[in-house]
């Protein structure tokens, strides 16, 4: 059974969508540690840059392209584009969950180029 995915895609499109407050309240365990290198790695930096994110570009999307679950450990790539226009970046995002919480994330992010000599795409 496979639940932890859910979760962490759910978490996703809360954040996306605004939900900030909300998606850590029911998501995110109190004792969160991320590995993003531009922010200190408590859960309230995250927060914080999450919704100076949201206000800066409050229509970005999130296209979910696949989802790996093992264990506590899920990983989701999607394609997020900040506004309509952005051609977006490939975000690969792994949680860890305990006691069905999020304790530990890390992101990793490759902009979409406008021209690539790979005809399958980066999705």
């Amino acid at each position: 059974m496979e639940v932890h995915k859910e979760l962490a895609v759910n978490f996703l499109q809360m954040i996306v969508s605004g939900e900030i407050d909300e998606a850590y309240e029911k998501y995110v365990s109190p004792e969160l540690r991320h590995h993003n290198p531009y922010f200190p790695g408590d859960g309230e930096s995250l927060k914080k840059a999450m919704k100076e994110n949201d206000g800066m570009n409050p229509n970005k999307t999130l296209d979910v392209k696949q989802t790996i679950e093992e264990g506590e450990r899920v990983m989701v790539y999607s394609h997020i584009k900040q506004n309509p226009e952005d051609l977006g970046a490939a975000v690969v995002h792994i949680f860890r969950f305990s006691n069905g919480k999020i304790v530990e994330m890390w992101d990793i992010g490759q902009p979409v180029p406008e021209d690539s000599p790979n005809e399958n795409g980066m999705f």
